[in-house]
């Protein structure tokens, strides 16, 4: 069966580009032109991956992104702007994106994620030389199997993203990693990909896992190399 990608965009030229192209690539396309309409699909035809558009009528993206996200946390979401301001990126990975990109894009570059999205999305990430099916670090410890992340024996809120992005850091501690490094092993994109997504996503991630997201004991970042997690994290 065909992957199914939902395209809310209010440009009627976009969305004719998207649904050929991307039909072309194998994948069946759902559309949806304002917010609203676009949050009611998502919640009813279930899309392997969701094309989301920033500017949208009755409804924005960031807003149809946080809304749709406190019902599903693993569909990748790629918003869709035509602004390149680092405050939209903010808001976009913040609302629970999982990847973000300005157009106008190269079809190549997108259906490049897409494919990458789905692909992360469909896999259960597993830390391929543990025989645990746990990795446990101070306060912290991520269930494998399930996917999922606690504090202190409390399940944390984390998408997709910030999950793979933690298990990353934890595999190694100590060890620092780049911001080219956590796109490739994150984000699994080598040439694509703008690195600011890496330094929104830790900063997201340092705010439901820290006690002081200003004040970060945790992740930590090493200037001018990169993040890692601490050795023996305090608490």
């Amino acid at each position: 069966m065909n992957k199914k990608i939902l395209i809310i965009d209010d440009e009627k030229a976009i969305v004719d580009i998207l649904t050929l192209n991307l039909k072309m690539a194998g994948y069946d396309t759902v559309c949806a032109h304002d917010g609203q309409t676009g949050l009611a699909l998502a919640l009813s035809e279930k899309p392997d991956l969701i094309l989301l558009d920033v500017m949208l009528p009755h409804l924005d993206g960031f807003s149809v992104c946080k809304q749709f996200r406190q019902m599903d946390k693993l569909t990748p979401v790629i918003m869709l702007t035509a602004r390149e301001e680092e405050q939209d990126m903010i808001y976009g990975l913040g609302s629970g994106a999982d990847d973000y990109i300005t157009k106008p894009f190269s079809i190549r570059a997108l259906l490049a994620r897409v494919q990458t999205n789905i692909r992360r999305s469909a896999s259960v990430p597993v830390e391929p030389q543990a025989v645990r099916n746990e990795i446990s670090l101070g306060r912290f410890s991520l269930d494998l199997a399930r996917t999922l992340a606690f504090k202190d024996g409390a399940m944390l809120d984390l998408t997709q993203r910030e999950y793979d992005l933690l298990l990353c850091l934890m595999k190694e501690p100590g060890r620092i990693y780049s911001r080219e490094e956590l796109m490739q092993e994150v984000w699994q994109y080598e040439y694509y990909g703008d690195l600011r997504a890496v330094d929104v996503a830790v900063r997201r991630l340092r705010e439901k896992i820290e006690d002081d997201a200003a004040n970060p004991v945790y992740i930590l970042t090493k200037r001018g190399a990169g993040y890692y997690v601490a050795m023996q994290p305090e608490g």
